[in-house]
């Protein structure tokens, strides 16, 4: 772990979605701190982006969630929620750490606590959040970057290729990120945020945000495919 984060765990997480709209609805979400993980997959009960099959391989078939023709186990949204602030509390109100997370990733998130009323629960478990989109553009500003994504930075900066779009993945890969940029706790600190500070809904700024979240699309319902 970081020198910052002695006495300070850090919990990088990602959510999948089923679009980038005022309506999407998580359908996976993953997080990882050290050696410990968590990934899970939930239920969609919503219409999904159709170009999202293309990118993910994530797909629908009635309530069920395959990727790549692979059936999926899956949650409800209170089942993973639940044992998402339940991992959180085992590491003592860490911060959490995520890319793009206060214009995306944390307004989805929030209005999921909101609707299975867990966000209290979520609140106390939780020490704060720093996005790492705004904090590597500080601390890289002097570089010639193309992006300052997440799946770029981890390409130029650490010269690895990884699965994008998959939420375990990114956060694994994440993890790595932080550690190479170590910021410290005065450029961690310029960053954190509570979730209480976010006034907008995801639907205010979808527009800017760039795609990177999972989003699935529907197909008939039908046999499921050979795994």
């Amino acid at each position: 772990m970081h020198k910052e984060s002695a006495a300070q765990s850090l919990v990088f997480f990602d959510l999948e979605t089923t679009g980038l709209g005022p309506r999407c609805e998580i359908v996976q979400l993953a997080a990882v701190s050290g050696l410990h993980s968590l990934n899970l997959y939930i239920r969609p009960r919503c219409p999904v982006q159709p170009a999202a099959a293309r990118v993910t391989g994530f797909t629908v078939r009635g309530r069920r969630l395959y990727l790549h023709r692979r059936l999926l186990l899956t949650n409800s949204l209170r089942e993973v929620l639940v044992s998402f602030i339940a991992f959180l509390q085992m590491l003592g109100r860490p911060l959490l750490v995520g890319h793009n997370i206060r214009r995306f990733d944390c307004p989805v998130l929030v209005r999921s606590l909101d609707e299975v009323q867990l966000r209290a629960h979520f609140e106390a478990s939780v020490s704060g959040c720093v996005d790492t989109l705004p904090l590597a553009r500080e601390l890289l500003r002097d570089r010639c970057l193309r992006s300052f994504g997440q799946e770029n930075l981890v390409r130029e900066l650490l010269g690895l290729n990884y699965k994008a779009h998959d939420a375990l993945e990114d956060v694994r890969a994440l993890q790595t990120l932080y550690g190479f940029l170590q910021p410290t706790p005065e450029v961690i600190s310029r960053h954190k945020f509570t979730v209480d500070t976010l006034r907008c809904k995801p639907a205010d700024s979808v527009l800017q945000v760039p795609w990177r979240s999972v989003k699935v699309t529907e197909e008939p319902e039908g046999q499921p495919d050979a795994l």
